[in-house]
């Protein structure tokens, strides 16, 4: 009798471990419409590694804040982001607009969305961890990445959950992923509870889109051999180093803003070795609004500038808010001669030197320098990585 009870007793034990929610094994039976949903993409008992990824010790800048990335919660911040669910009439997802080919951005000058095109180009994702700036959309409206993730779920025009319109509102949505069984589970597996709330979803899509990180680039190779910046790096060409430095450099202007020696200064802005935006700058005197007439001279925040190019050399879309500038060639362009229009009471300081439009005056081998250094910030894994691709 006493080693019935003690058989028993021990397989008591053991099913309460197997349904533990820490870092053991999970009870897969506890999971049947996620097995059944995501075979082959998704393993509940060796989630794909986001929380531990490694990262260059010159890599110091962090926004994670109180969200820590966890293994669980990026693996249902992974499903959140590829759904259709998310949207009003189930078409739209933020992959839609935020794709993996093209380091989490979109080629199309305005992305579709359930009711229109969005009023802005949608910014690249790729290392939005990386970057002392907490604010997050072009305008930096949302004070943080959890803030931002549900916003575009509720705008009438992206992904339709405004209510407004005869459209339902968050917690409709809500209602909606509560009788999906994939998402109970799922939510249980991340959090220990099939509740669904806002703050739930916003946690996991947060955790998400910080692990998408990207630092396998030639410039990447390079900085690991040197103890800063400012040196040579001895896998890049001539004309590569020659774009770092005037990348790097600040430029010497004469009394009426023209340039007349130095570099052209893009790190006051955009530093290495995240290529982040500083947080206190304002706009960079592009002030169209996307298919619309008018100025808005808001738009303050930019992506890193890491991965504007695939390894190929073609753009991961057009640049800017307005996606006006299609090339790395026309963003120098641009930089290169500031007009001071009518209305920006809102110009970054460092575009006007002397209270000047500043005249870079860059030749062509400038240009073909700063391009060439440019090319090297793009890696290849965010392109081809499958914990950051769709699991439907």
């Amino acid at each position: 009798m006493k080693n019935t009870t003690s058989l028993l007793l021990l397989a008591f034990v053991l099913v309460i471990l197997s349904c533990t929610n820490g870092n053991d094994s999970v009870a897969t039976d506890l999971y049947p419409n996620v097995i059944a949903k995501f075979a082959g993409k998704i393993d509940l008992n060796n989630p794909r590694n986001y929380a531990n990824q490694g990262k260059p010790t010159y890599i110091t800048k962090d926004n994670t804040a109180g969200n820590p990335i966890t293994d669980k919660g990026a693996t249902l911040g992974r499903v959140l982001f590829y759904d259709t669910n998310l949207s009003s009439n189930n078409t739209i997802s933020c992959s839609s607009c935020h794709i993996q080919a093209n380091a989490f951005g979109d080629v199309a000058v305005a992305s579709d969305g359930v009711n229109g095109t969005t009023t802005r180009h949608s910014m690249r994702l790729a290392n939005s961890r990386f970057s002392v700036e907490n604010k997050f959309f072009w305008d930096e409206r949302a004070s943080t990445l959890e803030i931002q993730t549900t916003q575009p779920i509720q705008n009438q025009t992206e992904m339709g959950f405004s209510g407004t319109s005869g459209d339902g509102n968050i917690s409709t949505l809500i209602t909606k992923l509560q009788s999906i069984g994939y998402y109970k589970e799922l939510f249980k597996y991340a959090f220990g509870s099939e509740e669904i709330t806002e703050n739930k979803i916003q946690l996991a899509l947060a955790q998400f889109v910080r692990s998408i990180q990207s630092f396998d680039s030639k410039y990447d190779v390079g900085r690991t051999l040197v103890t800063n910046d400012n040196q040579p790096f001895t896998n890049f060409t001539a004309q590569e180093n020659q774009g770092k430095n005037l990348f790097l450099t600040p430029p010497v202007f004469d009394t009426s803003g023209s340039r007349t020696a130095g570099g052209v200064g893009c790190a006051a802005c955009h530093a290495a070795p995240e290529f982040d935006i500083d947080p206190n700058t304002k706009n960079n005197e592009i002030i169209g609004v996307l298919n619309a007439l008018g100025i808005d001279i808001t738009n303050t925040r930019a992506p890193s500038l890491r991965n504007l190019v695939k390894l190929d050399g073609t753009t991961n879309g057009p640049m800017m808010h307005t996606g006006n500038l299609a090339t790395l060639q026309t963003v120098i362009g641009h930089y290169g001669k500031i007009n001071l229009a009518p209305g920006n009471t809102n110009l970054d300081p460092r575009l006007t030197p002397n209270g000047f439009g500043q005249q870079l005056n860059l030749t062509a081998p400038e240009v073909n320098a700063l391009i060439a250094f440019l090319k090297t910030l793009s890696g290849t894994n965010v392109y081809v990585d499958a914990k950051w691709s769709s699991p439907f």
